[in-house]
């Protein structure tokens, strides 16, 4: 029986585990022990989670999975009428279904469109910065910036209110704290959805330009289908790249030559982002897939039942595809990194992510040339204890 279990603390903020890096150097796939006692896998390797990424033979679905470390997720896995996917919550479905919902959204998030809403970015992202300024030092870089700058865009591409933003940011960190109770977090999933259904209610009788509406004038999708694919887009909206500007900052506050280099040369805004995306992977615990059948990657053969934690920051660090890998160098050649994920769950709002980073990492620092951490790095505190990594406040002045 394998006697590894995942491991979770980390020795520098900014670093996986030293023992997942260990591990990496070992080979790229481990026996782990799961917290409920399954025995599956770890990938740390970059090719390997590339690998079970792209293969049709593992699913997505919870109900197949079994939970890395205890979590409110394992003891849900006690109460299966619980784990049933909400309809149009696609990211936890498999083909056909998923593919359905996919098809029906990729059209909304293509790189054209994302390219449209770059000047509505970049005045959200003055007027954050306007006021930013008017407040004067100290401020909290999250609350003032990281995060109202893609949940006003989130809010606007999907028609929901901003001025009703409280509640469902309040509910989507519920959802990704790990140390959430698994009542908390179904009651905070419900409210989310109860909003949203209401929502959905209020486009069919007056629709605006925007994509829930879009959605709903086009007619393929019911009132149930809607809401899940309107909680699906409003979590992983705003979420990740709220933690992506807060973490991302922290990172060059922390590294003042990459900082300067990515400040000072325009041209180096692409690589910049692509790299703080690859150096960081905000998400540390996964993804999680299941083997349907039995699957070799690199040698090892995975059975069907068998679940794999794939360790996204630890492969994205892979020396076989990142030469100096544990390094931050803005100026490395972009491109490669598993963040948005791979396969058919590649993240449908990449490109809008990387539109918002593109804008808000240069426009910031050039706005506040003496931007500094207010406190010191090691006061900063760090969302170790939630799903998406990142830092709860970012305490800052000029």
């Amino acid at each position: 029986m394998s006697e590894l279990t995942l491991p979770t603390a980390r020795q520098r903020p900014l670093d996986p585990p030293d023992e997942l890096t260990a591990l990496r150097q070992q080979g790229a796939i481990h026996r782990m022990t799961y917290a409920d006692g399954h025995q599956g896998w770890l990938v740390t390797g970059h090719a390997a989670a590339r690998a079970v990424l792209a293969s049709p033979h593992f699913s997505n679905r919870p109900e197949h999975m079994h939970p890395p470390i205890p979590s409110a997720r394992m003891e849900l896995a006690t109460r299966p009428e619980q784990l049933r996917v909400p309809p149009g919550f696609f990211l936890r479905m498999d083909a056909p279904e998923h593919t359905r919902f996919r098809r029906l959204l990729t059209g909304q998030f293509t790189v054209r469109r994302m390219k449209t809403l770059e000047p509505r970015i970049e005045e959200i992202t003055d007027a954050c910065l306007d006021a930013m300024e008017a407040a004067g030092p100290p401020v909290d870089l999250v609350q003032e910036f990281a995060l109202p700058i893609p949940s006003l865009v989130i809010c606007e591409l999907l028609g929901v209110p901003y001025e009703e933003r409280a509640q469902f940011q309040a509910d989507t960190k519920v959802l990704a704290s790990l140390e959430a109770k698994a009542d908390d977090a179904i009651a905070a999933l419900g409210g989310i959805s109860a909003y949203l259904h209401g929502l959905v209610r209020r486009k069919r009788k007056e629709p605006g330009d925007d994509l829930l509406s879009g959605l709903v004038e086009g007619g393929e999708l019911s009132d149930e289908e809607l809401t899940g694919v309107g909680v699906l887009l409003l979590i992983a909206g705003h979420g990740t790249t709220a933690n992506m500007l807060g973490l991302g900052t922290y990172a060059l506050l922390t590294n003042p030559g990459q900082l300067a280099a990515l400040r000072d040369d325009p041209s180096l805004a692409d690589n910049g982002v692509e790299e703080l995306l690859r150096h960081l992977t905000i998400i540390h615990l996964g993804p999680i897939r299941s083997a349907l059948e039995d699957v070799e990657i690199e040698g090892v053969t995975i059975r069907a039942g068998e679940t794999v934690t794939i360790h996204l920051p630890t492969a994205n660090r892979d020396s076989a595809r990142f030469p100096d890998g544990e390094r931050l160098d803005v100026t490395r050649p972009a491109g490669g990194h598993l963040t948005f994920g791979h396969g058919i769950h590649q993240c449908l709002g990449q490109q809008l992510a990387r539109a918002e980073m593109r804008i808000a990492y240069p426009a910031l620092l050039r706005r506040f040339p003496g931007l500094r951490l207010a406190v010191t790095p090691e006061e900063v505190p760090m969302r170790s204890d939630m799903s998406i990594y990142g830092v709860h406040r970012l305490p800052v002045t000029w």
